[in-house]
């Protein structure tokens, strides 16, 4: 990856997003696009010609308790060690952080078997997600990704002037990575792969998925989005972070909105090589937008494994409970290693989420493959067992 030798300040200057949209970067992204599909009365989230597309969701009812079924949040989190920790640092707020950031680097680094220099904090991974894609695209280039896909890394690269790749998944909902490599071009400054998948929840092979990344980083950088690696059945061990230690330009992100329960708290962080994260340092700070309690937090969690193997029992109960009520109910979904399951409704997904919402039920809805699906968040038993009441009802 060459540096493009641009200043934060000249970046800016060089007016490659409006500033309305650089208002919008990194986070509002969706919801601004909610709000506006809403006043507009669209059907569809996004103007694609690609396989992919969200349905607009209704306004929810402020008056009413909804069960919040639609952003993978961690139900049981953050672990209460955290919580403690997170309020003991607010009484240092009037000091910066780098201090306890680098520490907290420091323990990943070594979690990850690589030196501090390669890792970039971020509040989120979807911040640094999109910071990767501002840099890389400002001049043009494709992103190479499966379709469907996490989608905030390709809003942000289409926005700055980049085009999307899309290659479906293959019918057992790995990514086609035969397709995607033959499908390098050029242009193509990135291949982007969420894994495990969002929003279908698929793993690919790790062994399959390391050969790819090893052979194609050496003709251009491989993102690996990993936020819910923790949660997948294998877990770390299926991480791509090996690459990251050998050399390869490979980057890859992970989060603490997921099974570290602290969505709100914004923290998550990339690693890669020096001089990959170098180039992305040019227009972000990194760390200056985590807050001290958040850097505490994630460290105090980081110690506490117990809870975080207690979340992941608890969500995998809650999945495989609305496995088999889908199941039973002769409902075609996909296989889920993560906090989320998307399955196909009988009907449109516009009048799906009008159904559900007025059931006080939030989840989202999707078309892809010609087909419209339900993505449904795992909350906890009781919160699975609202849900399939709702869609009991609904289809009944």
């Amino acid at each position: 990856m060459k540096s493009s030798n641009l200043s934060r300040r000249d970046w800016l200057k060089k007016g490659t997003l409006t500033l309305g949209a650089l208002a919008l970067v990194p986070h509002e992204i969706w919801s601004s696009n909610v709000l506006t599909a809403q006043k507009e009365n669209r059907t569809f989230l996004y103007n694609s010609n690609n396989y992919f597309n969200e349905f607009t969701p209704p306004l929810l009812k402020e008056e009413a308790p909804m069960t919040i079924l639609r952003a993978n949040e961690n139900p049981y989190g953050p672990p209460p060690k955290s919580a403690e920790a997170f309020q003991k640092e607010v009484f240092t707020g009037n000091r910066y952080s780098w201090k306890t950031l680098s520490n907290l680097k420091a323990k990943i680094a070594k979690n990850e078997g690589i030196d501090p220099n390669q890792i970039l904090m971020g509040p989120g991974s979807s911040d640094l997600l999109e910071k990767v894609a501002m840099v890389l695209f400002q001049n043009g280039g494709n992103v190479v990704s499966a379709d469907p896909s996490y989608m905030s890394l390709i809003v942000v690269a289409k926005s700055v002037g980049g085009k999307w790749k899309s290659y479906k998944l293959l019918d057992d909902s790995q990514h086609d990575l035969d397709a995607m490599e033959a499908g390098i071009d050029e242009n193509t400054k990135l291949v982007y792969i969420c894994n495990p998948n969002n929003p279908t929840g698929s793993i690919t092979d790790a062994k399959k998925l390391r050969e790819f990344c090893s052979r194609v980083s050496e003709k251009v950088p491989v993102f690996v989005d990993e936020a819910y690696i923790e949660l997948s059945k294998n877990g770390i061990k299926d991480s791509m972070n090996t690459l990251v230690a050998e050399g390869k330009n490979v980057i890859v992100a992970r989060t603490f909105s997921k099974i570290h329960g602290m969505a709100g708290l914004r923290i998550g962080y990339v690693i890669g090589k020096k001089e990959t994260l170098n180039v992305i340092s040019e227009i972000t700070r990194g760390g200056m937008g985590i807050t001290g309690p958040s850097i505490a937090a994630a460290t105090t969690s980081l110690e506490n494994t117990e809870f975080l193997d207690m979340c992941k029992t608890k969500i995998a109960d809650a999945r495989d409970y609305t496995m088999s009520y889908l199941k039973e109910n002769n409902y075609s979904y996909l296989p889920s290693e993560t906090n989320f399951i998307i399955f196909e409704i009988p009907m449109t997904g516009k009048k799906f989420l009008k159904e559900i919402y007025s059931r006080n039920v939030a989840v989202r809805a999707f078309k892809f493959w010609d087909k419209n699906w339900c993505r449904v968040s795992i909350g906890t038993m009781e919160e699975m067992k609202t849900f399939t009441n709702a869609i009991t009802e609904i289809f009944a």
